[in-house]
């Protein structure tokens, strides 16, 4: 028998390991397949877009704040994989009703390296997930050594148009902004707040990151966002590696560093 708890201090009692897997976190899917567990993956949502063949091969059961309960109770899951941002108190609620809810809570380097642990003695794919923190650990470091130098920048990372919305403290994406050396504009509110663009100059930043999701900003985005900043510099940057969690950091290590030495080439 195997007694864990989750990232929210829930108890979960198995009597063996789950053999069948829903995720309702696109980064989770992802890290799960990295762990190698594919065929214990019966249910993911439509945003679980990685790996690519998966929208083929498992069944869609909603999205990350709306799913369809009738499905997932016909896929008769072993345990549900679920995160307090990204999915509804209310959905974990009424999922317990069909099968555990293991509610993941991910803010920084050190809650990713824990979750991959615990799906290794969850799965029983310890070596897979000691080898991902391995590889992790080894890419943070080398970042770490490398950003080390690096002057700090007054950063906004915007995340949503119409309003217009930033991440703000208590996030992954602020997390990676200060591994970044990028002082977060909005440091001071909360999560995702809504601000008002022609406040942007007072906060006066040095960048200006416009995410590819969960909004798509584009070059019109932006020249609109840029007549309200002191001449900072637009960096459009892929958004999956500044907010999906697990496996993902592994890449997003090498991602950054190459969005430095781009910038240091065109600053020469």
């Amino acid at each position: 028998m195997l007694q864990m708890n989750d990232s929210l201090g829930t108890s979960f009692e198995f009597q063996s390991t789950p053999q069948r897997i829903i995720s309702l976190v696109p980064s989770l899917t992802e890290t799960l397949y990295d762990l190698g567990l594919e065929d214990k993956i019966v249910g993911i949502t439509k945003f679980c877009v990685h790996p690519f063949h998966f929208k083929s091969t498992k069944k869609i059961i909603g999205g990350t704040k709306k799913v369809h309960y009738e499905k997932i109770r016909l896929l008769q899951p072993d345990i549900i994989i679920a995160n307090k941002e990204e999915n509804t108190e209310e959905m974990v609620v009424e999922l317990r009703k069909i099968g555990p809810v293991w509610v993941t809570n991910i803010i920084t380097v050190e809650d990713v390296l824990q979750t991959i642990t615990d799906f290794g003695k969850l799965f029983n794919c310890r070596t897979e997930a000691q080898k991902w923190n391995n590889k992790i650990a080894f890419r943070y470091a080398d970042f770490i050594k490398f950003s080390a130098d690096l002057p700090v920048r007054k950063a906004a990372y915007f995340i949503w148009k119409n309003p217009y919305m930033v991440a703000g403290t208590g996030t992954f994406i602020d997390e990676l902004m200060q591994l970044n050396k990028l002082e977060n504009c909005y440091a001071n509110q909360d999560r995702y707040p809504e601000i008002n663009l022609e406040l942007l100059e007072q906060h006066d930043p040095e960048w200006v990151l416009l995410s590819s999701e969960p909004y798509p900003f584009n070059d019109e985005d932006a020249f609109e966002i840029g007549r309200f900043t002191h001449h900072a510099k637009t960096i459009f940057v892929d958004g999956e590696m500044f907010s999906w969690y697990g496996t993902r950091l592994h890449h997003a290590l090498s991602y950054f560093k190459q969005i430095h030495l781009r910038i240091m080439q065109t600053e020469v």
